[in-house]
């Protein structure tokens, strides 16, 4: 059964202009008796056709827009349409033997919200957001299967409303894979492991964060990598020439998921330090010891929460920048990174001016990053440019 939903008159321009999601608030009419998958229309006040697509209920709203056609279906062959066309505009990533892990489709920026594929070595794997992008599960693989070779496929499902991942044998086809798998980012070699858990030991929309800190910012310089998890950055860092590299994540597998990276790149992880501990208490026990570091990577998960301290970006980046920066070398480099997507860079720039002015020390800004090119994005969507970095370096 299909749906008919009526957008509020302010919302209307939005869709008009290409805006993909579908919110509750622009809607008089949504009911959540409306079941996952199905399709629904978006009509003015005057009923005229502004779009159609799903209902998809997750953590941003509660469906997406496929299309503003209003004869288009939206079957296998849509899919297959828009797969194809991401596949084409990643063309070149499949051709570089430096780098096998990337995006192959980046949900609304690609044309489809709420599913987004990676690609790691021959493998493939989906990610989905929402119980309704799951109902069209047999359409789009069945569409990647016509359209690539591929060793394996497999999925996480995040139905959950807050996107939490659903624990369950994530394989979904070809041939099961042996973990962990050996994949390459710019010539640097990552573990990865897609049978368990939602993440899968490298986060790939830091790659050119990596590079950069490998290739420009670690030469000769000591390294301070928070909220570790798996120690890519350290390992970009160890590659990059840095003199030593600390790893601090509260996590118990950090510890013998970053030795794993070390030893896959052939570095000696015993010349490295790796804590598991609350990057906190850390910066309380640096402080105490008169630790300083050349180089602080900062990159918290946008909200996690310990047994003593809830963290929110929001609340809470300003304090944790205050706490680098009281470690940072004078002339040393902060990589202040998040993946918070409820505010923009502006905002977060002006944590950055905040926290400075309130440690009374100066500061430039000498590089920033956000989503690599793989992750594809939409002007009509700019939320959808989730990652905000910015290196910046403390100069008194």
């Amino acid at each position: 059964m299909d749906y008919t939903l009526k957008v509020k008159e302010k919302f209307v321009s939005r869709y008009k202009q290409g805006f993909p999601l579908i919110g509750k608030e622009a809607l008089y009419n949504f009911a959540d008796v409306i079941e996952e998958g199905a399709i629904v229309k978006l009509v003015d006040e005057q009923n005229r056709f502004l779009a159609k697509g799903y209902c998809g209920k997750q953590n941003k709203g509660v469906g997406w827009v496929l299309s503003r056609n209003e004869n288009e279906v939206l079957d296998k062959d849509f899919f297959k349409k828009k797969l194809a066309e991401a596949l084409e505009r990643r063309a070149h990533f499949f051709q570089d033997s430096e780098t096998t892990a990337f995006r192959v489709f980046n949900g609304e920026g690609d044309g489809i919200g709420g599913v987004t594929i990676e690609y790691f070595a021959g493998y493939y794997l989906f990610h989905w957001y929402s119980k309704g992008i799951y109902a069209f599960k047999e359409a789009l693989v069945n569409a990647l299967i016509e359209l690539v070779d591929f060793k394996g496929i497999y999925e996480k499902k995040r139905f959950d409303t807050k996107g939490q991942y659903i624990e369950d044998d994530d394989f979904v086809t070809g041939e099961r894979g042996e973990f962990p798998l050996t994949v390459k980012e710019n010539g640097i070699n990552f573990a990865v492991y897609l049978n368990e858990s939602a993440m899968v030991g490298v986060f790939i929309d830091q790659r050119d964060v990596r590079k950069a800190i490998r290739d420009k910012y670690a030469e000769g310089k000591t390294v301070l990598n928070t909220f570790s998890y798996t120690g890519a950055f350290s390992v970009a860092a160890a590659l990059g020439g840095a003199r030593k590299t600390t790893s601090v994540d509260l996590a118990n597998r950090s510890l013998e998921k970053t030795q794993e990276q070390f030893s896959l790149n052939e570095i000696n992880y015993e010349d490295h330090a790796i804590l598991v501990m609350d990057v906190f208490n850390y910066f309380k026990y640096a402080k105490k010891k008169g630790l300083k570091f050349d180089l602080v990577i900062l990159d918290p998960p946008s909200f996690a929460r310990s047994k003593k301290i809830v963290f929110s970006a929001e609340k809470d980046y300003k304090n944790l920048l205050k706490e680098a920066i009281s470690i940072t070398e004078e002339s040393g480099v902060i990589v202040a990174s998040t993946n918070a997507s409820n505010f923009d860079m502006k905002k977060f720039k002006g944590f950055i001016k905040t926290a400075f002015k309130e440690t009374e020390c100066q500061y430039n800004i000498v590089d920033e990053f956000s989503l690599p090119e793989d992750f594809r994005v939409i002007e009509e969507f700019p939320q959808g440019n989730y990652l905000k970095v910015v290196v910046i370096k403390k100069l008194s």
